[in-house]
């Protein structure tokens, strides 16, 4: 038979609970609805447990000496990377955003044991270094089958594919990871059609290539 105000005086009045989905928002009134978040970075306040250890102090306007405030901050670079994949990926594999793609292009020789398809990759493999885009050339010697899997696996935003047929006659293959559509085009005029397929990946990109 304790009362508020006869018998005491709180401190604080208020309704503290722990919200739950179909509770009301506080601002709109609406119903909130529950749904996973991913933690990728954190913020601490310290206090100043470790600045009065250390001695880290300073003088404020009136010339008081004060301790310092401290304050911990961080990303996490791995927890960072698992949310990405977690929220870009389908049954094959990885499939990553443009921005922070580790590759931008998968160079993907069918045979690398045919000269004609070798020679080919090898000289995009170059003019894509000279222009800075940055690009994984899949040069194993093993079949087709085991090289498209690892591609849709590791899931780098495009692929070029350079089969022993096309490639005799100076044609290669565009392959967009995310969508699947894929365009055949002469390796001439390779780069205003990878510059397109990039812009429709990434609408923010300009040309491909970091530098």
């Amino acid at each position: 038979n304790v009362n508020i105000g006869r018998d005491y005086s709180p401190d604080i009045v208020a309704d503290i609970t722990f919200v739950r989905e179909g509770d009301l928002c506080p601002k709109c009134g609406e119903a909130l609805e529950e749904r996973n978040g991913i933690e990728v970075g954190q913020v601490f306040n310290l206090g100043t447990k470790y600045s009065e250890s250390i001695g880290a102090s300073f003088l404020d306007k009136t010339g008081q000496e004060k301790l310092c405030i401290m304050g911990c901050y961080g990303i996490g670079v791995t927890r960072t990377v698992s949310a990405i994949i977690e929220q870009n990926h389908d049954e094959n594999g990885i499939i990553w955003p443009l921005g922070v793609s580790p590759y931008q292009v998968l160079l993907l020789p069918v045979n690398i044991n045919d000269s004609v398809s070798r020679d080919l990759a090898e000289r995009l493999y170059n003019q894509f270094q000279e222009k800075g885009i940055e690009v994984l050339f899949d040069d194993r010697d093993v079949r087709g089958g085991v090289k498209f899997n690892d591609a849709d696996l590791v899931g780098i935003p495009v692929r070029i594919t350079i089969g022993p047929e096309k490639a005799s006659s100076g044609m290669l293959e565009i392959r967009e990871r995310k969508t699947g559509k894929e365009v055949t085009v002469r390796a001439d005029e390779l780069m205003p059609n990878l510059n397109k397929m990039m812009r429709g990946i990434s609408p923010d990109a300009d040309e491909i290539g970091r530098g």
